[in-house]
C-alpha cells in the first residue's frame, strides 16, 4: 500500500492589500507647480479631494490651485525644497493642519541632468539626487510612520522607464529613477504588513517641461526629447489618470506606455540582448532625430 503523499503546508498569507482611494482622498503632491504633478492634482480634484501642493515654484503651486479647485477640488500651497529634509518632515503636521490628515503621498518631484559619466559636474549629481532620489526618500521616511500607525495609507513614487532602461547621457537621471523603484519595490513589503501601499511610476515620453529645468542638456538632446514627446502625443493628463488607476487597483507597478511595458519585459526576459543590441539600435535611431 502506497502511503498518501501529504501536500506541504500552505505558506502564510501575510500580505494584505492596500484599499483604494477613500472617496474624498487627502493627498500631499510634490512638484505640483506644473507639469505631471499639477496633472495628477487635477486627476484627484476630480474625486473632490483635499490637496496640499508642495513645491519651490509657489506661484505654479497657486495656479495649480486653482485649476484643483475648478475641478472639484481643495487645495492648499506649502513652499518646499524636497531635497531639505527638515521642510519635507513638516509637511507631516502641515498635512494634519490643512486636511485633518493624509491618505496619499504623491512624491512627484524631480529634475534632469544630461552628459555623460566623468563630464558631468558632481555638484549636478548632487543637484539631481537631492530631488530625484532624496525628495523621494523624504517623503517616504516622513510619512511612512503615520502610514503603518494608521494601518492605511499609499505612497505613489514617480519613477521613469529610465529606471530600468539605459539611456547614454544621461546616467544621473536613469540612476536616481531606478534607485527609485528599488525603493518602492522594498517599501511596498515593509508597509504590506500594515494595510499600507506603494505605487511606482514608469513613463516614457509624454508633453512635459522637464528638460527646461534640466542641466547639461545640449540643444540636440532637447530637440530629441521634443521630437520624441510630440511624436508619442500622450499628455500628462493620461499618464496621471493611469498613475491613480493603478493607486486604486494596489498595483505596485504603474508603467502606462506600451513601449515601456514592453522594454520593462524584455529587460527580465532577455537582459543582456536587450542591453547590448536593443539598446544601442535605439540610442542611433532616436540620434537621427536630433
Amino acid at each position: 500500500m502506497v502511503a498518501a503523499r501529504r501536500r506541504p503546508p500552505r505558506a502564510a498569507v501575510w500580505y494584505a492589500p492596500s484599499m483604494p482611494l477613500p472617496k474624498h482622498p487627502r493627498a500631499v503632491v510634490t512638484g505640483a507647480s506644473s507639469g505631471l504633478g499639477r496633472a495628477l492634482a487635477v486627476e484627484l480634484a476630480g474625486r473632490h479631494a483635499k490637496l496640499l501642493l508642495a513645491d519651490i515654484d509657489e506661484e505654479g503651486s497657486r495656479e495649480t490651485a486653482r485649476l484643483v479647485a475648478g475641478a472639484g477640488g481643495e487645495a492648499h500651497t506649502v513652499r518646499c525644497d524636497v531635497s531639505r529634509s527638515e521642510e519635507v518632515e513638516a509637511l507631516v503636521g502641515e498635512a494634519d493642519r490643512a486636511l485633518g490628515g493624509v491618505d496619499l503621498v504623491v512624491n512627484n518631484a524631480g529634475v534632469a541632468v544630461g552628459g555623460e559619466v566623468g563630464e558631468v559636474s558632481l555638484a549636478d549629481w548632487a543637484w539631481i539626487m537631492g530631488v530625484n532620489l532624496w525628495g523621494v526618500v523624504h517623503g517616504c521616511h516622513a510619512f511612512a510612520p503615520r502610514f503603518k500607525e494608521q494601518k492605511s495609507g499609499h505612497f505613489l513614487n514617480v519613477a521613469s522607464a529610465a529606471g530600468f532602461v539605459a539611456v547614454p547621457g544621461l546616467a544621473p537621471y536613469c540612476v536616481t529613477k531606478a534607485a527609485v523603484i528599488a525603493l518602492s519595490e522594498t517599501l511596498r513589503l515593509e508597509l504590506a504588513p500594515h494595510g499600507a501601499g506603494v505605487t511606482v511610476l514608469c513613463p516614457t515620453f509624454f508633453q512635459t517641461k522637464i528638460t527646461e529645468s534640466g542641466r547639461g542638456l545640449d540643444q540636440n538632446m532637447r530637440k530629441t526629447a521634443e521630437k520624441l514627446m510630440q511624436r508619442v502625443g500622450l499628455q500628462a493628463d493620461y499618464v496621471a489618470r493611469r498613475a491613480i488607476e493603478a493607486v486604486d487597483a494596489g498595483r505596485l507597478y504603474a508603467v502606462p506606455h506600451s513601449d515601456g511595458r514592453w522594454y520593462w519585459r524584455a529587460k527580465r526576459a532577455f537582459p543582456e540582448l536587450l542591453q547590448d543590441t536593443v539598446l544601442p539600435r535605439l540610442v542611433r535611431k532616436l540620434g537621427k532625430l536630433g
